[in-house]
């Protein structure tokens, strides 16, 4: 080996790293370097990042801050690292995640290979038919408070290679550069949006609270996807210890459960007796609370079930208004169709699984866009609602598979919401 370079790090998994970074996508970072503007001068740039990496002289630069809003309200930090470091992290986090992928817990889901949020939520709704509380766990601020002395304890359990340790202890010490140009030191937790940071996280998790869980309490299931915890019990007694135990456990490593956001739920049904406050929880994009559904074919009772939360439905709907449909009569309805039929399936593929029928009420927002399009396209229908309504129907009906939402309109209107 070349003693200039004391890491042997292979030039193709450089490649292989950047080429992921590249399907990605993603925005630049404090250098305002883009992904296209990095891939000009490709061989140039991943040769660089390549001897740097190899010598020991790689230091990830800081990572750009931005707050974004969330969904509840507020705002969330998100760090973005430039196009050479996202590179750099997808390298170790390839070879790490090899490591820990087999020994992380199934009911584990997030940022993981073959596993999806839709997963969590489809075992989130059966074992809240099998068990009547939920404990409903937020954990304050947890990318931003993660230990590191804790973390890089559990990554030397599952690996001695000095460069990759090397590298994961200088990125979760990389400065954070604010959105109004200064650098601020960080002492904890590593940047939401970093490439490696899901990855860390689970396994901080991992070994806080899955392992704990299954030795502590093998007989009480959960679901996690990264920070969203729910765990399934079958008294309130037993919610309320697990409760009090998990507190004890988080203080010790280092985390803090969030005081307004944890909660006990009640997964009341229509075989479910008593009265509790609270009976409804959200988890991942989805509200669980007593629904409506048909029961053998014929028999409307009340389930605990899930649909699309009502924060979820709002941010769709504002991304529908900002859309501005109505203003596009330059264009033709195939035009819109290709133009937002990506995003209206997205929403279909993640919040029309369970409970269709609450998301194409907010869908059907589109089409009152696309009547007043009409109206301001075609001079004769200017002055005529009804008749804009009527063409657009038989639009649908002519071509139902035009716009991503009419079809699932339809089965959705059919099945009366018992997805």
């Amino acid at each position: 080996m070349d003693k200039a370079k004391p890491f042997d790090i292979p030039k193709r998994e450089i490649w292989e790293a950047f080429k992921k970074v590249k399907a990605n996508r993603g925005a630049a970072g404090i250098d305002g370097q883009t992904i296209e503007e990095f891939e000009a001068d490709l061989a140039s740039s991943l040769y660089k990042l390549w001897n740097r990496m190899s010598s020991g002289s790689y230091h990830p630069p800081p990572v750009r801050r931005v707050m974004i809003p969330k969904s509840g309200g507020g705002e969330r930090p998100l760090g973005i690292p430039t196009v050479a470091d996202r590179v750099a992290q997808e390298v170790v986090k390839r070879r790490l995640e090899r490591v820990l992928e087999p020994i992380f817990h199934e009911d584990s889901y997030g940022y993981r290979p073959g596993r999806s949020a839709l997963d969590a939520i489809r075992q989130a709704r059966q074992r809240c038919w099998r068990s009547d509380w939920v404990l409903d766990i937020d954990i304050k601020s947890f990318f931003d408070t993660i230990d590191w002395s804790l973390l890089l304890k559990a990554v030397r359990k599952h690996t001695d290679c000095p460069w990759e340790l090397l590298y994961i202890d200088r990125w979760l010490k990389a400065a954070v550069q604010l959105e109004d140009g200064s650098v601020v030191a960080r002492t904890a937790g590593t940047p939401q949006g970093g490439v490696i940071s899901p990855l860390l996280a689970n396994l901080f998790l991992h070994y806080a609270f899955d392992t704990w869980m299954a030795r502590t309490y093998p007989a009480i299931p959960f679901e996690r996807y990264a920070d969203d915890i729910i765990c399934h019990c079958q008294s309130e007694g037993e919610a309320r210890e697990l409760w009090r135990a998990i507190d004890a456990r988080f203080t010790a490593c280092g985390l803090m459960l969030h005081p307004q956001k944890t909660k006990l739920v009640y997964c009341k049904d229509w075989n479910r007796r008593g009265d509790y406050p609270m009976i409804s929880f959200d988890f991942l994009g989805y509200a669980f609370r007593p629904r409506k559904t048909i029961w053998h074919g014929r028999l409307f009772v009340h389930s605990f079930l899930p649909a699309a939360s009502p924060n979820a439905l709002k941010a769709i709907g504002s991304t529908i208004r900002q859309w501005r449909l109505h203003h596009w009569t330059q264009m033709s309805l195939e035009d819109l169709a290709g133009r937002y039929n990506a995003y209206i399936q997205g929403w279909i593929n993640y919040f029309g699984c369970f409970y269709g029928s609450r998301l194409s009420h907010t869908l059907l927002q589109i089409d009152a866009f696309l009547t007043q399009w009409a109206r301001r396209k075609y001079r004769r229908l200017r002055r005529r609602p009804r008749s804009a309504r009527a063409w657009l129907r038989r639009v649908r009906a002519a071509a139902p598979q035009l716009f991503a939402h009419w079809r699932f309109v339809a089965i959705s209107d059919r099945t009366s919401g018992a997805v």
